[in-house]
């Protein structure tokens, strides 16, 4: 009879430490409620406003940690707590649009009372258990959702369009569960990020080692980000690729393609170099790397864990050469891509000469509609000294100097009175300092748009009162003038 008391209060001590560490972990969820200025890139000086909600959740400093995708382009934040209805003004502290995290701080202290912030724990494994916390749609009140990890591999981020390593999970995630955590054993393994639609029990969350890189990187209150080496690589798998190169069909590796001009690594690595193995972990022909035993992965997972200013140890082989080569890293891909990463917290970049609208080519225009097939060619080309932006013609408004010409929009723009120019900013100056009776626009067929300087000046005014525009050119332009 003793030894049944005995088990029953060493069963009741346990439940009750267990809902105990329940309550302390809903404790540290919050909800999260934004307003955002959404850009209009179709007409680039317009903006709407939306009401949104996600997840957070707060960790050690009083900060909590959410998506990026949370709280883009916001305007006004507000957090709540599990268990109150009261909701305290927050504000972004630093964001990685790049990686979708985001923390967040407020500056009411008596908002973190009898909190207990949760910790982060490792990267999980294969079929580890884990449990999703957030408030998705559907209700109000705090969900929890359980389910293990189903593959971990890299994967494209929606809200970057970039590619890091990323958890997939069975657990349900849903609109309102983003910036939520995911725990196993108590501790953050990931923040939730996004679903594959048209799927079920499919959901990705950002692993704890990126959030880890995140909050190491911001430690002296600068973001620098996750670095890119600026290069495209073939993979070797095909044996008469290896044949040609005289590589042995039993040593692995990447082949280098192409570098962008301004990376730092150029003439460090070559085009034709063979990329054998980074920080002496062989790359495999396929491009993957063994991050754990028998599990594998894009080799930048290597490059993913650096600091922006730390090395890289790469194994090169090189005109048949066995060569080893340090590479610091010094840039993020937005450093050296043509066409850069989606933008946020930012209004579109625009001016308007006589009613024809130019603006720089971004994914965020590349992301709007359909049938743009001929511009997505520019998204996969690296920047050159002679071109380092694409300008296009992005819209041509209606009046009596553009009959004709309504059909243009998102015209990429090769050469202005016959001169090319290297970006957005360049092409405006050109522009704004001509002089000449006609600007010539020509696309790379030498398809013409001649607009006549004085009509254009003469009716600017009339033309943006008509479509009730207040600016004719972007802030960023107003702001250097």
């Amino acid at each position: 009879m003793r030894l049944l008391l005995l088990a029953f209060l060493l069963y009741s001590t346990l439940i009750a430490q267990d809902n105990t560490f329940e309550y302390k972990t809903k404790q540290a969820i919050v909800k999260i409620y934004t307003v955002s200025k959404v850009p209009n890139y179709s007409e680039p000086w317009n903006s709407s406003t939306r009401r949104s909600s996600g997840s957070g959740a707060i960790i050690k400093g009083n900060r909590i940690l959410t998506n990026a995708h949370v709280v883009a382009n916001q305007t006004f934040i507000e957090v709540q707590r599990y268990g109150e209805r009261k909701r305290y003004i927050a504000k972004v502290l630093s964001v990685s649009h790049q990686a979708d995290m985001a923390l967040l701080e407020v500056e009411e202290k008596s908002f973190f009372k009898g909190i207990t912030p949760l910790s982060l724990g490792e990267l999980p494994k294969i079929e580890q258990k884990i449990v999703v916390y957030g408030f998705p749609l559907g209700g109000n009140t705090l969900s929890a959702t359980s389910g293990v990890v189903s593959r971990i591999e890299h994967h494209r981020y929606a809200h970057s369009g970039e590619s890091f390593l990323t958890v997939q999970v069975d657990a349900a995630v849903n609109p309102g569960n983003s910036g939520g955590p995911a725990l196993s054993d108590g501790k953050i393994v990931g923040v939730v990020m996004q679903n594959l639609s048209k799927s079920q029990s499919i959901g990705y969350i950002v692993p704890v080692n990126m959030v880890k890189h995140f909050l190491t990187d911001i430690k002296d209150g600068t973001y620098d980000g996750f670095a890119d080496l600026g290069l495209t690589i073939q993979k070797m798998q095909n044996p008469t690729l290896k044949e040609f190169y005289n590589i042995d069909e039993n040593t692995t590796g990447v082949l280098v393609d192409n570098l962008v001009y301004t990376a730092s690594q150029t003439g460090v690595i070559q085009t034709n170099d063979i990329i054998t193995a980074i920080n002496e972990q062989t790359i495999q022909d396929d491009g993957t790397v063994a991050y754990r035993p028998h599990e594998y992965t894009s080799y930048n997972y290597f490059i993913d864990e650096a600091q922006m200013g730390e090395a890289v140890k790469l194994d090169i082989i090189r005109e048949q050469k066995n060569i080893e080569v340090n590479v610091t890293l010094e840039h993020i891909a937005d450093d050296l891509l043509l066409v850069k990463t989606k933008e946020y917290d930012v209004m579109p970049r625009y001016f308007i000469y006589g009613g024809y609208v130019f603006s720089p080519l971004s994914r965020n225009l590349l992301a709007i509609g359909s049938n743009k097939i001929p511009l997505r060619y520019y998204a996969t080309q690296w920047p050159t000294k002679e071109k380092k932006e694409v300008v296009v013609l992005l819209k041509v408004l209606a009046s009596d100097m553009s009959r004709g010409n309504y059909g243009f929009n998102l015209w990429p723009i090769e050469r202005l009175n016959g001169k090319t120019f290297d970006s957005f900013k360049t092409f405006y100056k050109m522009v704004q300092s001509f002089d000449g009776e006609y600007l010539v626009l020509e696309d790379i067929d030498g398809v013409k748009v001649i607009i006549s300087r004085k009509e254009a000046l003469e009716k600017q005014g009339d033309i943006l009162k008509k479509y009730n525009i207040e600016f004719d050119r972007s802030i960023d332009l107003r702001a250097n003038e």
